[in-house]
């Protein structure tokens, strides 16, 4: 078999790849999934096709020149082109990036391509490409968020639609039901032999500060002016505790989140996009904590353990949130997890066994699960052995490529089938339900 991964147009592949979700899942899939089948990852380049062998996967890099050329031209006029809305309501997003890989996927003949995302894609990838089987994976909730006339064309042409959650995946069911037979859950991966902490445990340290951690971009829909706003409190109750804060300021535009939402949380973050959200962050922290609060900033992805193993808990108090990685990241390393109840999250953590979850944007009901845990050790302790067990058993990485192949063999036997009429000549029969 053979299976062509394609990134977004922005971000880096570029293996062991070390930062960004989306390339960390492909990089993880496709060098497992090259065991049993011929995989290529297709990632932006710079000024000329590149190719790049590594651990059994080819890496091809495709140049952004005539996109660059086209957006700038464009961006006179981004109404009228759709240049301000999300990035897949519009066909002029990367057009040139997408025909030099369709054309590409037409040469080499691949059986199945995935794609992440960008449901505007897939017409001219069918367009080239009649015969091969389109996976989309969406790690966010565009298919549900954009018109709905608009994805609905583009998903008829679609083989296999995966959500990275139930949550994801359901929502993509209830607004699309003709469509529900093609949509299915493939989780996101832990390297769980990565991130493991055998000799996770604190007891011994009685004057150690409280370690508090949370992982991710600052930006406004990851929810950390309510972290500040928590921790204010449990340090009232708990002093000898410290949060640090690792990431990237990377704040994510607003129409990619905030701005095509429509849960009232989530549209009330609008407010912080009229300034820095790191600023406004920064100003929210009182003279009282502002000792007690590091901001460590973008940390590579295989560094991230030291972070985990010196965590007593690991909070993600995001207002949207389409899995929730350093949730899972967290459980693998046995420590104890809090989430809010959004999205995604609700998947990862079973509440009251591995973390708590929390009702988003209550920043008072955040600091009394942070106290609860705080207050407990045993109970962190039993938390966190029960994350890990949970990530065994259903964020493994092996169990997780093992789904989405058991998923594209299920597209291909329902690809063809062979049909000999009377004259003993080849009739092709595609079942009903795979026609547009």
């Amino acid at each position: 078999m053979k299976v062509a991964f394609v990134n977004q147009p922005w971000g880096t592949v570029e293996p062991p790849v070390q930062a960004g979700s989306i390339p960390i899942i492909i990089y993880q899939t496709a060098r497992r999934l090259a065991r049993s089948c011929e995989v290529t990852v297709y990632a932006r380049g710079k000024f000329r096709k590149q190719e790049k062998p590594h651990e059994g996967v080819t890496y091809r890099y495709i140049p952004l020149i005539f996109d660059k050329f086209l957006l700038k031209l464009l961006s006179k006029f981004p109404r009228l082109f759709g240049l301000k809305s999300a990035p897949g309501t519009s066909d002029f997003h990367y057009p040139g990036y997408t025909l030099q890989i369709a054309i590409e996927l037409r040469k080499q003949k691949y059986d199945i391509v995935h794609l992440h995302n960008f449901s505007q894609f897939v017409p001219l990838i069918r367009a080239i490409n009649p015969k091969i089987k389109i996976a989309l994976h969406m790690h966010c909730e565009w298919l549900t968020q954009l018109d709905a006339a608009l994805v609905e064309k583009r998903l008829r042409h679609v083989d296999l639609i995966v959500g990275c959650s139930e949550y994801i995946t359901n929502k993509v069911r209830q607004k699309f039901p003709q469509f529900a037979h093609r949509c299915h859950t493939v989780f996101n991966g832990i390297d769980v032999n990565a991130f493991i902490n055998e000799t996770h445990s604190h007891q011994t340290d009685r004057d150690r500060a409280n370690q508090l951690l949370f992982v991710g971009r600052i930006s406004p829909e990851k929810g950390l002016h309510v972290l500040i706003d928590a921790f204010r409190e449990v340090v009232r109750h708990y002093p000898n505790t410290e949060l640090k804060i690792v990431g990237p300021e990377e704040g994510v535009p607003f129409n990619f989140i905030v701005g095509i939402s429509d849960d009232p949380k989530v549209l009330e973050l609008a407010t912080f996009y009229r300034g820095n959200y790191f600023s406004q962050l920064k100003e929210r922290i009182s003279p009282e904590i502002a000792n007690k609060i590091s901001f460590v900033g973008a940390v590579p992805h295989s560094q991230l353990v030291e972070y985990y193993r010196n965590a007593d808990v690991l909070i993600n108090p995001s207002l949207s949130e389409a899995f929730g990685m350093t949730l899972a990241e967290a459980m693998a390393m046995k420590i104890p997890v809090i989430g809010a109840r959004v999205g995604g999250m609700v998947d990862v953590v079973e509440d009251g066994k591995t973390g708590f979850l929390f009702e988003s944007a209550d920043h008072r009901a955040l600091a009394e699960a942070i106290a609860r845990l705080l207050a407990d050790e045993t109970l962190r302790e039993r938390m966190g052995k029960a994350g890990r067990q949970r990530v065994l058993e259903l964020f493994d990485w092996e169990r997780v490529v093992e789904n989405l192949l058991c998923q594209y063999k299920k597209i291909g036997e329902a690809n063809e089938q062979v049909i000999s009429d009377e004259s003993g000549a080849s009739v092709l029969s595609v079942p009903p339900q795979l026609h547009p």
